[in-house]
């Protein structure tokens, strides 16, 4: 006897959309979007819940497979299931209208997320874009369509991440990156994970493409242990400090918005 097996359609993107639909189901994903555990504790303070809403919201989140719980002795933390989720909140953010400002401090704030922010567990913003520049400009990547610039390509769409890439680790990758403190060769040879070690993803506020990936994740994590960048807890603002403010500048020209940064 033989069981038929009933063809599947197309994907049910409604039922998820209206997971990230819900405004304070919206503001937990987004607390966790830099790739951070937090306990439901803090999400509860960031999505301005009580206890047992924001349990609520977190088991919805958690059976859709959008985040994933890990128990630490009498705690729990919540965590993105991955970083395709990271990538649909920074595309949905990418083509949702701005909250108004009603504060000179949610300006402040509004300009820093836009300087440098993470996006998952890599920087994004000016801080994101100035590095994968300087990436090409230093031929420690390449453009395999010949472009000098990260730039968005034909094709690029808005509200998604790249999904073809046109770049390649250049002939000054190992060197290059070196000065971000970066061992390309350990990253290569790295078999404990199956991630990628480049991605790009098209940032959302410069509509230019930023480093994503495992090569993306190590130089974020190479920044804050130098004391480079500063990242407070539950933001996914990140500033530079003075030490690294001046060992960018030697590297290569800041922006003005990313250099302003305190």
């Amino acid at each position: 006897m033989t069981t038929s097996i009933a063809p599947l359609g197309d994907a049910d993107i409604a039922s998820v959309a209206a997971l990230f639909g819900e405004p304070s189901r919206a503001r937990i994903l987004m607390a966790l979007a830099d790739g951070r555990s937090l306990p439901a504790s803090v999400l509860a303070a960031e999505a301005g819940l009580s206890a047992p809403a924001t349990s609520t919201q977190l088991t919805k989140l958690r059976e859709a497979g959008l985040v994933y719980v890990e128990p630490s002795g009498r705690h729990r933390y919540y965590r993105l299931a991955g970083h395709e989720v990271a990538a649909v909140l920074e595309a949905m953010a990418q083509i949702a209208p701005a909250k108004p400002i009603r504060s000179l401090r949610e300006g402040t704030r509004a300009n820093a997320l836009r300087t440098a922010r993470t996006c998952y567990d890599h920087l994004a913003g000016r801080l994101g874009v100035s590095i994968m520049t300087y990436l090409l400009g230093q031929h420690a990547l390449q453009a395999t369509d010949g472009a000098a610039e990260p730039r968005r390509r034909t094709g690029d769409r808005l509200s998604a991440p790249v999904a073809h890439h046109p770049y390649q680790l250049g002939s000054n990758a190992p060197s290059v990156l070196e000065r971000f403190g970066v061992d390309l060769a350990g990253l290569q040879n790295d078999e404990t994970t199956r991630r990628p070690l480049m991605k790009f993803c098209m940032d959302w506020t410069e509509q230019q493409h930023h480093v994503a990936g495992r090569l993306g994740a190590a130089i974020r994590t190479s920044f804050a242990s130098r004391g480079w960048t500063t990242q407070r807890s539950g933001q996914r603002v990140v500033r530079l400090t003075d030490t690294g403010r001046a060992a960018l500048g030697a590297l290569f020209e800041l922006s003005d918005g990313i250099s302003d940064v305190g």
